[in-house]
C-alpha cells in the first residue's frame, strides 16, 4: 500500500515538473483531476512556473515529508501553548485538532498564493467571496451542532451561531485572509519588478547588440581601404620600375580582389579561406619584394571550418610586412600557425623582422590602427578573445591570437 502511494505520488511529482517546463504537454495528461491540475498549473505566467518549478524540485521526495513534519511540530507546540494558556476553553487534544488543522490551511493557502499570485489578484474578488462562504458554512455547521448536542433546541443553536459566528469569521480573516492578501500584494509588486527589470535588461542587451554591430561595420570600414590602398600601391611600384611582371600581377591581383571582397564585408569567415586570402596577399607582396619575402603557413585540417572575424590575420600579415620585414635589408619569414591550446585556438603570425621597438614593446608595432583595429573586433567577437604582440626569441615579432573553438556548419550573409 505504501509503496502504491509513493508511486503514485513521484508520477504526480514528475508530471508537475514536465508540465511547468513544457506547459503544451498539459493536454496530453491522462485523468480527469489530474488534467485538471496539469491545466492549471499551465496557465502560470512563465515567471511563476519558473518559481514553482525550483520549489517542487526543492521539496520533491523526502524533502516534502521533512518539510511537512517540521510545520507539525511547530503547529503542535502552538496548540501544547494554548491549551497551557486556556486549559478551559481548549482541552490537549482539541487544541492540537485546531493548531494543526488551521496551521495547515493556512500554509496551504499560502503556497497556493506564493506560486499563483497573478491569477490571485485577477479574480481577487471570487476568491474572497469563496474564502467567505466556506468560513462560514464551517462556522455555521459548528455552531449548530454543538447547539443541537448541548440544549436541543434550534433557537439556542441560532442565538449561539449569530453570537460565536461573527467572532469566528473575524478570527478567520485576521489569521487567514489577511496574510493572504499581504503575500498576494507583496508577490505581485516583486513580480512587475522582476518584469521590468528583464525587460530592461533585453533592451539593454538589444542595444549592446546594436552597439557592437555598429563598431565591427566600423572596423571593417577601416580595414579594407587600407588593404586596398596597400596591395594597389605594391602595384603601382611595380609597374613603375617596369617590371614585366607587372601586368600580370595586376591580373592576378584584380581575380584576389573579386574573390576576397566578399569576405572582407562578412563578420565572420572560415579559417581556411582567411589562410587562402592570406596566402593571395603574401603572393602579390613576394611578386613586388622578390627573394626578400619568403612565407610558410601551416593549417591543420582539424581547423579548417573554424570561424573567425574576417580579416583579422590579414592584417596582422600587413603589419608584419610594414613594420618588420620591408625595413630590414635583409628582409624576412612570415609563418601562419594554427594550434589548440587549452581547449582554445591559437593564431600566430611570426616574422623575422627588425621586431618591436622599445617603446613599442607589447603593443601594435609603430602604434598603427592594425592591431588595435583586431584587438578591438576580437573583443566584440567575444569577450574572452585577446591578442598579444611580443618579441621573438630569434629577433623578429610573434602575434598570438587566442580565442574559443568555433565549428560552424553554416556562416552569416555578407554584411550590408
Amino acid at each position: 500500500m505504501l509503496k502504491k502511494y509513493t508511486d503514485w505520488y513521484r508520477s504526480i511529482d514528475e508530471e508537475s515538473l514536465l508540465v511547468l517546463k513544457h506547459p503544451e504537454m498539459a493536454v496530453q495528461v491522462q485523468g480527469r483531476a489530474r488534467r485538471y491540475i496539469a491545466m492549471k498549473l499551465a496557465r502560470l505566467t512563465p515567471i511563476e512556473r519558473q518559481q514553482l518549478h525550483g520549489f517542487l524540485l526543492k521539496y520533491r521526495g523526502a524533502g516534502f515529508y521533512i518539510a511537512a513534519f517540521k510545520l507539525m511540530l511547530l503547529f503542535s507546540a502552538i496548540g501544547v501553548a494554548l491549551h497551557l494558556l486556556l486549559p478551559a476553553r481548549f482541552e490537549l487534544l482539541k487544541a492540537l485538532v485546531f493548531s494543526n488543522g488551521l496551521g495547515f490551511a493556512l500554509a496551504w493557502g499560502l503556497v497556493g498564493v506564493w506560486f499563483n499570485y497573478r491569477r490571485s489578484v485577477r479574480y481577487k474578488f471570487k476568491k474572497l467571496l469563496l474564502i467567505v462562504s466556506t468560513c462560514a458554512a464551517g462556522v455555521a455547521t459548528g455552531v449548530l451542532l454543538a447547539g443541537l448536542s448541548d440544549t436541543g433546541s434550534m433557537g439556542m443553536a441560532f442565538e449561539r451561531l449569530l453570537r460565536v459566528g461573527g467572532i469566528a469569521l473575524l478570527v478567520a480573516g485576521l489569521f487567514y485572509m489577511v496574510p493572504l492578501a499581504i503575500v498576494t500584494t507583496w508577490r505581485n509588486r516583486q513580480y512587475e519588478a522582476l518584469t521590468l527589470q528583464l525587460q530592461q535588461d533585453a533592451e539593454r542587451d538589444r542595444l549592446a547588440r546594436e552597439l557592437s554591430e555598429s563598431q565591427l561595420r566600423l572596423l571593417r570600414a577601416q580595414i579594407e581601404p587600407h588593404f586596398l590602398f596597400n596591395t594597389l600601391g605594391a602595384v603601382q611600384q611595380l609597374a613603375e620600375q617596369g617590371a614585366p611582371r607587372a601586368a600580370a600581377l595586376t591580373a592576378d591581383l584584380i581575380a584576389f580582389l573579386r574573390a576576397s571582397l566578399a569576405e572582407m564585408r562578412c563578420e565572420q569567415v572560415p579559417l581556411q579561406s582567411e589562410f587562402d586570402m592570406v596566402a593571395a596577399y603574401l603572393r602579390v607582396m613576394q611578386a613586388r619584394m622578390g627573394s626578400r619575402l619568403r612565407y610558410a603557413l601551416d593549417l591543420p585540417a582539424e581547423f579548417a571550418h573554424a570561424t573567425i572575424p574576417s580579416m583579422i590575420l590579414l592584417t596582422l600579415a600587413e603589419n608584419a610586412i610594414k613594420h618588420g620585414i620591408e625595413p630590414s635589408l635583409r628582409g624576412g619569414e612570415i609563418s601562419l600557425s594554427a594550434l589548440r591550446v587549452d581547449g582554445m585556438l591559437r593564431l600566430r603570425v611570426q616574422d623575422t623582422g627588425m621586431g618591436l621597438p622599445e617603446s613599442d614593446a607589447g603593443s601594435a608595432p609603430g602604434g598603427g590602427l592594425g592591431l588595435e583595429n583586431v584587438r578591438s573586433r576580437l573583443l566584440l567577437s567575444d569577450p574572452s578573445a585577446s591578442l598579444t604582440v611580443c618579441d621573438g626569441e630569434e629577433g623578429g615579432v610573434i602575434a598570438d591570437i587566442l580565442l574559443p573553438i568555433k565549428i560552424a556548419s553554416s556562416l552569416k550573409e555578407p554584411a550590408a
